[in-house]
């Protein structure tokens, strides 16, 4: 990765910052050096070795960050016979796909899927691989992320229960257990950065309670904890998961996971759609967080997670697109407006702002994902900041450009993470994107066939 330059991005027509104070600030400059915001303030002076970032008629907000995706679905749009399908019926579609992949699908479609996220304003995300057919490891998405240039929290992945021990995957996509461990102390021993800045940390993420036993979601908490890394599953999903739940473990979602070591300010669950008031009291009290997806939620039918009562008790909610062949999009931008709009279909016209669902996208992910050095545009803070032109049709008549979620553009203008510039102009700088994505149609097309 190239050494971060110094920027100065000059005459913002407003700066959302989402700091503890929630500023917003007109016609303020943000000043970026070795990757940290160094300076915020009106009619900065451009110092001699900063390259100026004209954003007259732009909104500067910090980066988005995307709890939950599946980058490796990004090959699997839109299939046939999984189109209309609930969860299970979707997986059951799909697994027989996914396991004809390999190292080089795995890269091609997790570096397209993140360069879809970042050409709309994401600066960090993580990644939940839980399959790993024909050689394919997490350091082949590593890889794709570090290409583009974004933030990564990859997580270790897997499941252990194929069908014929009753479980939803195909036998030939399950692990032992003991592997599953031993490669996630392994990535997490060569390429989880704690430090301040990081680039890289890895999680440890069975893929759900229903494709794992209860020994391997008690020893991967165990191993977490060991490592200081973060954990991570899906939860509560839809009927179904809450219906297997009862069935086979006596108990609800929630409260197995409590059982087992599954809450604590390093977890956090996907979907949460089913979550009753007990569990959100228990994740309130315990800061577990909650990657919302509300996108994947709706396409697939699951239902409205309860974002407004998780919120007002106090939980941490961050967004998350989730794979691309159940959103099929990876846009967060149209996430977090899509999580404001079921809200209110859900409990009425003020039951979420625009600005509430931004801050979610921005800096509660940040909080759920353990980033206190990120989703802030406040001096000190990772210069992770996306640059939005509301001076196009999108925005034209609206009276608050800052309401971005109600007339606002769909794709960052320019998208700078750890102070680097990979989007300028509406287009990725790191990568060839249009070679990537006519790599992966024709990979699409082998595996359609």
């Amino acid at each position: 990765m190239a050494a971060t330059k110094s920027y100065l991005i000059k005459s913002a027509q407003v700066v959302l910052t989402m700091d503890d104070d929630r500023r917003e600030l007109a016609r303020h400059d943000v000043r970026i050096k070795n990757g940290v915001i160094s300076e915020i303030g009106p009619g900065l002076i451009a110092e001699s070795d900063e390259e100026i970032v004209t954003a007259q008629g732009c909104v500067v907000t910090p980066g988005l960050v995307n709890t939950h995706h599946h980058l490796y679905q990004t090959l699997t749009r839109a299939v046939p016979g999984g189109q209309d399908a609930l969860l299970f019926g979707w997986l059951k579609t799909l697994y027989p796909i996914w396991a004809r992949f390999g190292p080089e699908e795995m890269y091609l479609s997790a570096q397209v899927g993140l360069a879809e996220l970042a050409l709309s304003g994401c600066t960090m995300t993580s990644d939940h691989l839980y399959l790993y057919p024909n050689g394919s490891r997490l350091d082949d998405t590593i890889a794709a992320a570090q290409s583009v240039g974004m933030r990564f929290h990859p997580t270790r992945g897997g499941m252990s229960i194929g069908e014929s021990d009753g479980g939803l995957p195909p036998d030939r996509l399950v692990e032992r257990e003991a592997d599953i461990l031993n490669d996630a102390i392994r990535l997490i021993d060569t390429h989880h950065d704690p430090s301040e800045g990081s680039m890289v940390r890895v999680g440890v993420a069975p893929c759900s309670p229903f494709s794992v036993s209860r020994d391997l979601m008690r020893d991967a908490a165990l191993l977490a904890r060991d490592k200081r890394v973060m954990l991570h599953t899906h939860l509560a999903e839809n009927e179904e998961d809450i219906a297997y739940s009862l069935a086979n473990f006596g108990c609800r979602p929630g409260q197995y996971a409590e059982e087992l070591g599954w809450v604590g300010e390093d977890v956090w669950h996907a979907h949460c759609v089913k979550l009753d008031d007990s569990e959100i009291a228990l994740f309130a009290r315990t800061k577990t967080g909650v990657a919302h997806c509300p996108c994947s939620n709706c396409r697939l039918g699951s239902g409205i997670a309860p974002v407004r009562p998780m919120r007002d008790a106090g939980v941490n909610v961050g967004l998350g697109v989730d794979g691309s062949a159940s959103n099929d999009a990876g846009n967060l931008v149209l996430e977090a407006r899509q999580a404001m709009l079921l809200q209110r279909v859900a409990r009425g016209a003020d039951a979420m702002s625009a600005r509430e669902a931004l801050e979610i996208a921005t800096r509660g992910g940040a909080q759920v994902l353990g980033r206190r050095d990120c989703g802030q545009i406040a001096v000190g803070m990772r210069a992770d900041i996306a640059i939005w032109d509301v001076s196009g049709i999108e925005s034209a008549g609206s009276w608050d450009p800052a309401a971005l979620l109600l007339a606002g553009p769909t794709v960052v203008r320019d998208l700078f993470v750890e102070g680097r510039q990979i989007v300028r102009d509406g287009q990725i700088t790191s990568i060839d994107l249009g070679a990537a994505i006519a790599r992966q149609n024709r990979m699409a097309q082998v595996l359609a066939s």
